[in-house]
């Protein structure tokens, strides 16, 4: 067997709900009318064409989608030669070298993850113990932030991703705290210099290819873009995993196809359901209509992901030969994902070592083994509760 049927997994809001139309007309909760784009190729034609703006999206007036919207200074929320220079200035961190470099640094950080799950036993909870601090490990070694403030990290940063508790004033409080932590790591890395990204972002600073702002917002951004996603991403790809055992069981039964196997779980089960939303800057047709200028675009990932004009049996997870075309879970065009690379790489080495240390894993015995995270922007869970033994 190379296949399992992966469904969608937990709830879906209304708009995400699926349907025949290639591209709808629907109406977000903050009232704007926007165009939900739920084809594959029409969605990868949205996300290379630069007549739909992100920073247009940003502009006071400009139609919402939700609350999950970057900052206006973030690189997420910009165009053309300012984007460009700041993605140059951070693509090398994230090149094929450096992920070959980073590859035994995550295998041990996964590695001791799994102890500490093996040490719990039954009723463990992946999402605490290997989804959330696993990436944050990594991202924080990266940027250069000393293995002891991790846990404040986590603190400022979980903050200000709860869209459903957290006050904006507490919000805007903890995000003061970072900027003010960062940019005293900064200074401290100018004085002393490393091997990490913070260190390179200060020595461009230095020789005048960024401005403040533009440093501590860099760090900002790569934090939080690369920390919730991936947290969410591990999560739903396990849930699918131990949903339907037998794929777990021949993962297991065939390691050689841990790659195969995480294209299929990015493509099947992405952490980031829709696009951020982006303006058209003059008319534009999508298939059978035409988006005016000004209005807001969407795409739906997670629908595009399964179209099956591109996707043979699109909710079939093929291990031994995948589906081929990419998915797409990390964009596409100028604004893709910078951090999919290590993402990959995160879940790649996950699938590798977890069912080679834990053969039984299971979702463990208890009435509710699964709690979802609510929220459009990033889709993810907040308790994923297994039996090892």
């Amino acid at each position: 067997m190379t296949e399992s049927t992966i469904n969608q997994l937990g709830p879906l809001p209304g708009i995400l709900r699926p349907g025949p139309e290639d591209v709808v007309r629907v109406v977000a909760g903050t009232g704007h009318p926007f165009w939900l784009v739920r084809g594959y190729t029409l969605g990868r034609s949205v996300l290379a064409d630069k007549r739909f703006s992100r920073a247009a999206a940003l502009q006071p007036g400009a139609p919402t989608f939700n609350d999950a919207q970057p900052a206006a200074d973030s690189m997420m929320s910009m165009d053309g030669n300012r984007h460009a220079r700041l993605r140059r200035l951070v693509s090398g961190a994230f090149s094929t070298g450096r992920m070959a470099r980073m590859s035994a640094f995550v295998t041990d950080l996964t590695d001791r993850r799994l102890d500490a799950i093996a040490e719990i036993g039954n009723g463990a909870d992946l999402i605490e113990t290997l989804a959330r601090p696993l990436p944050l490990s990594v991202l924080t070694t990266m940027l250069g932030i000393p293995e002891e403030d991790t846990p404040r990290f986590r603190g400022w940063v979980d903050v200000l991703f709860d869209l459903e508790v957290t006050s904006p004033r507490e919000k805007a409080r903890r995000r003061i705290e970072l900027i003010e932590y960062i940019t005293e790591l900064v200074d401290h890395k100018r004085r002393d210099p490393r091997d990490d990204l913070l260190s390179d972002l200060t020595i461009a600073q230095d020789q005048g290819e960024l401005s403040t702002n533009e440093l501590l917002t860099l760090g900002l951004t790569l934090l939080m873009a690369g920390y919730e996603t991936t947290t969410g991403q591990i999560g739903l790809s396990l849930l699918a995993l131990l949903t339907d055992r037998s794929a777990y069981e021949e993962l297991l039964a065939h390691p050689e196809h841990v790659g195969n196997a995480t294209e299929e779980l990015i493509r099947l089960t992405p952490a980031t359901p829709l696009t951020f939303v982006r303006i058209a800057t003059e008319p534009v047709r999508l298939g059978d209509v035409t988006v005016q200028k000004g209005e807001g675009v969407v795409v739906a990932l997670l629908h595009g992901n399964r179209d099956a004009e591109v996707f043979a049996e699109p909710a079939s997870m093929n291990l031994e030969s995948g589906h081929g075309s990419p998915p797409l879970t990390f964009g596409h065009g100028v604004h893709r994902c910078l951090g999919a690379p290590l993402a990959r790489l995160q879940l790649r080495i996950v699938l590798e070592r977890l069912p080679r240390r834990f053969p039984a894993l299971r979702l463990a015995d208890v009435p509710e083994p699964v709690v979802w995270k609510d929220g459009l922007g990033i889709r993810g869970l907040s308790r994923l509760l297994v039996d090892s033994e």
